[in-house]
């Protein structure tokens, strides 16, 4: 027999490589094939719910970086919530309307405009239901649990239905106007936008001052006054209605060059170098008020612009006096309103100038910043042309800059509800507090809502249109649509004439002759997906409105979050939510964007092909997700590093553990040693720490807690030492079953701990489990702290003892630069402690080997001096040197015992291991062993 097979070596069929590339996909279809998900939710069944609503993604083209983040954190608190006495159902969603699969078609050559609209919309909804399988089988492919065979989808007919109630419902209440008020318009969508649909980036614009020359200015003025404004977009002079001063300004009459401008006082000295003004007089101090109500020509069209008091006008930069052109700008619209100023927009879909704009017909309204330039110098009412680059809207999509322009859209009007939504936000709990101020703000400060789109793919708005024009959206018409919807999708509203949409025998007063038109407009993406609380947390018996959970990316203030709420509190009173929690954008390691024209993207499938799923994984919990994360395959090539750690530690457990039966085997707690307690308690406190970081999606703390302890407090200490136990005692020794309970224990409970994070490593692990009653781990319940009788001296006493084991090891240290030693087992070491040490190595020695905890071959304590070798540490003096005696060619330690055994098969053994082996193998004592082999 061979010495080493007198060693309890651990042996396991769990693989030190984890191949989860090719595990994976197989571990996924057997998660399916056994319904893991389904059987879960069974189980918890009668328990207290947890509704985690999904976000819908965008259903064009494969996922990203930035979906797997959001879709892998909400797995692991799914996960975790059914492990830890919830019910939490998994609902994933998708958005499918919207103009980015109109361009998609668009690209393929499909010609909109020449296909009849209801053949069209079936090619989008058939795009869209090819692009939510793609992303289904990204999103499962990540390990993610949920009802996938019946997701939420916005184009399905019983969605559209729940969303055309919503509206109908605020209609009801009011909330739904028609008006022409300026809002963002992308010529390149040729449709209004959202807020939520606008991004910035910095553009080079033109920068002009314009002297409108006064045409009454109530006796208070010289007749050849001219008042001067500063604009960045001349194209918008054509639509000029007036001009807009402060009535509490000071404003100034200043002869320059034969001429007389009016100025605001505070800006005179910057305007007056801006235009190079070398010699110039004040005349005249006049307040805004006083100019309200004067007139003054238009630069180049025979009408006048009237000089009106608005106090949004700011000393931040120009002249102090604002060109106001209603059709064309938020504030001027509204400021304008009082004055009953016409609202000019002569800018047509596509953003070209109609015949509203004389002499600039079919003009690209960019390319009329050049010839307003002209016109005015021509009238010499330029004073300055100038360039700039500023930040500007752009159309989050196409990525073209955007305009205010004036058209007859639908509305819903925050306004009558705004101090409602507020309230709603103040009560929600926001998981990362600025995420309410945020909100907050953006309630505060939006206008109305503009919900119509000039698009052929999405809802319909549900209006119809009497004879007389006027404007239909009654709870019998909006019910009846709704109805029509849920049975044959919306499609049909294109299918159908107004009258056949309409409920029987419908009538109007504004119809005589029975005739109706219906809207051609759809609704904003934004209402599709904010309408989710009714299409889904309504219509799901197993989920439950409000949500507890929503969770998306910190774009989605203004987006999902935003739209949800306000349609939740306009037809309910209530927020959608209790709870949100945003996290960051995925990045390159350098902090940037990712981007196409960079090449700088990652694709989850890359990093699952490369590494696998759990890896992934891993570097999603492992990560700050609250503010912006950066990735890069290098990244996640550390991440796997940590994985390995992981891995190995579990394996050693696996593999150590394999002969233990937790029936028979099993020692009692107060048959345990100590280090076994503390072992214990610190397994406690992070089954504690962990689903306390769970509670709080507090990822980064679960991983670090759970790798801390796997690496600081097994394998740099339990475990680096419990090799010269389990190796070494006979098989069913006390000493090897104390530690193996403790090992199990540890297993068990970081498997159950780890599986919402790496479900598939933690399936892996559990199937080597075989004493456990439960199939998968999944089915387990997440582990819950035990107190342990005086645990908190138990932690006061080894950490004590850990931090005199760190002396130790300093001391080992110099000793093998010293070439003393080399391997710690060939060390002596002798100590002589200070009081308190010398009472706690006393404690621990009543049960415990010094020696072994400190992974040495002789430990002594000594009262006496030692040599001038010693280290000194806290008051401890500690002398290392080299180990008398033979190494054991079993144990491996230096011991002056070896040969020395009556038995001379034994001879290269110690006594300990003599003995050992003497009663665990009696035939070595006759046989002996093969010492060559």
């Amino acid at each position: 027999m061979k010495i080493k097979d007198t060693l309890n070596l651990g042996k396991t069929a769990f693989p030190m490589r984890a191949g989860l590339p090719n595990k994976e996909p197989k571990m996924q279809e057997s998660w399916d094939e056994a319904k893991l998900y389904d059987n879960r939710l069974k189980e918890n069944k009668g328990k207290p719910s947890f509704t985690l609503h999904d976000g819908p993604p965008y259903a064009n083209g494969d996922i990203h970086v930035g979906h797997a983040l959001n879709k892998i954190s909400k797995d692991i608190i799914i996960r975790y919530k059914n492990m830890a006495g919830f019910c939490a159902p998994y609902v994933p969603g998708w958005d499918t309307h919207g103009l980015p699969i109109e361009q998609v078609l668009t690209k393929k050559g499909v010609k909109r405009k020449e296909l009849d609209r209801a053949d069209y919309l079936r090619m989008c909804q058939e795009y869209a239901l090819t692009q939510v399988d793609l992303q289904r089988k990204g999103f499962k492919s990540l390990g993610v649990l949920g009802n996938w065979e019946n997701p939420y989808v916005t184009l399905k007919p019983e969605y559209e239905a729940a969303q055309i109630r919503v509206f109908g419902k605020m209609a009801e209440k009011n909330y739904i106007y028609k008006g022409a008020k300026p809002i963002y318009w992308s010529p390149s969508s040729e449709s209004s936008l959202a807020e939520a649909e606008i991004e910035y980036q910095d553009v080079r614009s033109a920068s002009i001052y314009i002297a409108f020359k006064a045409s009454d200015t109530k006796g208070l003025l010289p007749a050849d006054t001219e008042f001067v404004i500063w604009t960045t977009t001349p194209w918008t002079i054509p639509s000029n209605q007036g001009i807009f001063t402060h009535p509490d300004y000071d404003y100034v009459l200043v002869a320059v060059n034969d001429r007389k401008f009016v100025i605001a006082s505070e800006l005179l000295a910057t305007v007056a170098e801006k235009l190079a003004w070398e010699d110039y007089q004040v005349i005249q101090t006049i307040k805004g008020s006083e100019l309200d109500g004067m007139v003054a020509k238009h630069p180049f069209y025979d009408r006048d612009s009237l000089v009106m008091n608005a106090d949004y006008v700011t000393l931040d930069s120009g002249t102090g006096l604002v060109h106001a052109a209603p059709g064309h700008g938020e504030d001027d619209y509204i400021y304008s309103r009082k004055y009953k100023l016409p609202v000019v927009s002569p800018i047509d879909d596509r953003g070209y100038y109609t015949d509203e704009a004389p002499g600039f017909e079919g003009l690209f309204y960019d390319e009329g910043n050049k010839k307003v330039s002209e016109l005015l110098e021509e009238k010499d009412a330029l004073l300055k042309l100038d360039f700039f680059t500023h930040s500007y809207p752009h159309d989050w999509r196409t990525k073209k800059p955007v305009i205010y322009r004036a058209t007859p859209q639908w509305f819903a009007s925050i306004d009558k509800f705004r101090d409602n939504i507020l309230s709603e936000v103040e009560k929600v709990d926001w998981v990362i507090p600025w995420g309410k101020t945020r909100l907050y703000n953006m309630i505060r400060d939006r206008g109305d809502w503009v919900i119509s789109r000039q698009r052929a793919w999405g809802v319909p708005l549900p209006i119809f249109y009497a004879e007389d024009g006027t404007a239909i959206i009654t709870p019998e018409t909006t019910e009846h649509i709704a109805q029509l919807f849920a049975e044959h999708g919306s499609i049909i509203w294109w299918e159908r004439d107004a009258s056949e949409l309409l409920p029987q025998g419908f009538s109007h007063p504004g119809s005589p002759n029975g005739l109706f038109t219906k809207e051609t407009d759809i609704m904003d993406v934004w209402f599709d997906s904010g309408s989710s609380w009714n299409g889904v947390l309504n219509q799901r018996d197993e989920l439950s409105y409000p949500a507890d959970l929503y969770l998306e990316g910190s774009d989605q203030y203004r987006g999902w979050f935003n739209s949800s709420i306000t349609t939740s509190v306009a037809v309910n009173g209530i927020a959608p939510y209790k709870a949100v929690l945003s996290q960051g954008f995925v990045q390159d390691a350098k902090g940037r964007k990712f981007s196409k024209s960079l090449g700088n993207g990652i694709a989850p499938k890359d990093v699952t092909r490369q590494y696998g799923a759990d890896i992934l994984r891993l570097w999603v919990a492992s990560v700050d997700s609250t503010s912006d994360v950066r990735v890069s395959m290098d990244l996640i090539g550390q991440t796997s590093e940590a994985y390995r750690k992981i891995r190995n530690t579990l394996r050693f457990l696996i593999a150590n553990t394999s002969d233990f039966d937790k029936t028979k085997d099993t020692v009692a707690i107060d048959d345990l040693h100590g280090s076994d307690k503390y072992m214990l308690v610190r397994l406690n406190q992070v089954i504690q720490s962990v689903c306390e970081a769970y509670d709080r999606y507090s990822f980064m703390d679960v991983y670090r807690t759970i790798f801390n302890f796997l690496t600081n407090d097994l394998s740099a200490f339990y475990l680096d030492f419990a090799k010269d136990v389990v190796y070494i005692q006979s098989e069913n020794s006390l000493e090897r079953r104390r530690m193996q309970t403790v090992m199990y224990e540890i297993l068990v409970k970081l498997t159950k701990l780890l599986v919402p994070i790496i479900p598939h490593t933690a399936e892996e692990i559990w199937s080597y489990l075989e004493q456990e009653e439960e199939a998968y781990a999944y089915l387990t319940e997440m582990p819950k702290a035990d107190s342990m009788q005086n645990a908190d001296e138990i932690i006061d006493v080894w950490t004590a003892f850990l931090e005199f084991r760190t002396s130790v090891h300093k001391a080992l240290e110099i000793a093998r630069d010293e070439k003393v030693i080399g391997k710690s087992l060939e060390a002596s070491v002798s100590v002589k402690p200070d009081e308190v040490t010398n009472a706690l190595l006393a404690r621990i020695a009543q049960e415990e080997d010094l020696a072994t905890l400190l992974i040495v071959s002789q430990f002594t304590i000594t009262t006496q001096p030692l040599t001038e070798k010693t280290l000194t540490v806290a008051d401890n003096d500690i002398l290392v040197v080299h180990a008398t005696g033979e190494v054991c060619q079993r144990c491996r330690r230096i011991d002056e015992t070896v040969g020395t055994h009556a038995n001379a098969h034994y001879e290269a053994l110690c006594n300990n291991c003599a003995s050992i082996v003497d009663q665990s193998f009696p035939e070595i004592a006759t046989e002996g062993f093969d010492i060559n082999a």
